[in-house]
């Protein structure tokens, strides 16, 4: 009989690795983390090969079954050098290479016919003035690389905003976007197994503030099934194409003429953590079935009404959250800080009116107002 347990390895040691060492444990599973803090969210789950040790990543390779990794943000000459030491990364560089690089990502996109907002890569004022010029205003100009909630990004509303534009986003390689006149955000968060077998969550609605996930609601109301299966296609193409392995996460706007896709995830998404209450199966241990070759989970929802709530910057009076039934707390061991993730609650009912009431006692937690718009 094939092993169950295995060695694994996370290049990075944030909440996202701690969630998924609490997944692998008890399936049986040990952990190491590639992380530079000793106070990182993960670093007491597993041993933590430390990032200030110049041997630390060979050591991490020589002992772990596989690895994978929190962030596409993550070094791809590591990954490489780990797959040519023979030690299976998942996902692979190639969900890496493509996910890290917003103009990769959208002819990777366009390639696979995943219809996209118009966009162009530029790399001086020059080309973003003659990109504004083509794809019009309003747009929105983001770095190509290493941008995430909200950061490395500015929107044009006129051509005279070019020059602060090309400032903002510090005179670097960059992308303009056109901007998409949409119904709702939807994210689709599906997992792949080694040998190819794959399994989709239900698309869910998400909100946001300063460029910040505040509030997925789960599963999305309302999805035809028209939308959910040009879904299911867009994420089955881009994971057979890219032979990736684990989970992957596709946000994309709902338009009035379609699903328009936003970016990728070659990873465990904000958008998915409702699923640790909320499906059979989180999406944290679908990760670690589908890296270690197990038999991949169910993917159904518990019940039609869940909500996950980001904590961020301040706790709050997360006491009063443990009063609540259905509602489940989940912390990160971080220090509060502006804009920070640090933790998020998950809300689990049998009603929409059950699940509004909830949320309307947890809207303390989310910007003013957000709550109001759908409860």
């Amino acid at each position: 009989m094939t092993p169950i347990s295995h060695n694994i390895g996370i290049l990075g040691a944030g909440q996202l690795g701690r969630m998924l060492a609490m997944a692998g444990y008890p399936l049986g599973q040990r952990f190491g983390f590639y992380g530079d803090a000793p106070d990182a969210p993960a670093a007491r789950l597993g041993h933590l090969f430390a990032h200030d040790q110049v041997d630390t990543l060979d050591r991490l390779t020589a002992w772990a079954d596989v690895i994978t990794y929190e962030s596409e943000n993550t070094d791809l000459a590591q990954i490489q050098a780990i797959e040519a030491a023979g030690v299976p990364v998942y996902p692979g560089a190639a969900s890496l290479y493509n996910s890290q690089h917003r103009g990769r990502e959208k002819a990777l996109f366009n390639e696979l016919g995943i219809p996209t907002a118009p966009w162009r890569v530029v790399t001086s004022l020059a080309e973003l003035r003659q990109a504004v010029a083509d794809i019009g205003v309003p747009s929105i100009l983001k770095t190509t690389t290493e941008g995430y909630d909200g950061k490395g990004q500015f929107r044009l509303n006129a051509i005279s905003d070019v020059d602060v534009a090309w400032r903002a986003v510090g005179e670097r390689e960059a992308i303009l976007e056109g901007f998409v006149t949409f119904k709702r955000e939807l994210s689709m968060v599906a997992v792949r197994g080694r040998e190819g077998e794959m399994a989709f969550y239900p698309l869910v609605e998400n909100h946001h503030h300063e460029g910040i996930l505040r509030l997925t609601l789960a599963p999305a109301e309302g999805i035809s099934p028209d939308v959910r299966q040009a879904a299911q296609r867009y994420v089955r193409d881009l994971m057979g194409r890219l032979n990736h392995v684990g989970v992957l996460t596709l946000e994309l706007f709902e338009t009035e003429k379609g699903l328009v896709a936003n970016e990728m995830a070659p990873r465990v998404h904000n958008s998915g953590h409702w699923t640790m209450e909320g499906a059979l199966t989180s999406q944290f241990e679908n990760h670690i079935r589908a890296i270690t070759g197990l038999p991949l989970g169910s993917t159904q929802p518990v019940t039609p009404w869940c909500a996950m709530i980001n904590i961020i910057g301040d706790t709050g009076p997360v006491a009063e959250v443990l009063r609540l039934s259905g509602v489940h707390l989940h912390l990160y061991d971080k220090a509060p800080r502006a804009g920070r993730k640090l933790g998020h609650i998950n809300v689990v009912a049998r009603s929409r009116t059950e699940r509004n009431k909830l949320l309307q006692a947890l809207q303390g937690f989310v910007p003013d107002g957000l709550i109001g718009k759908i409860a």
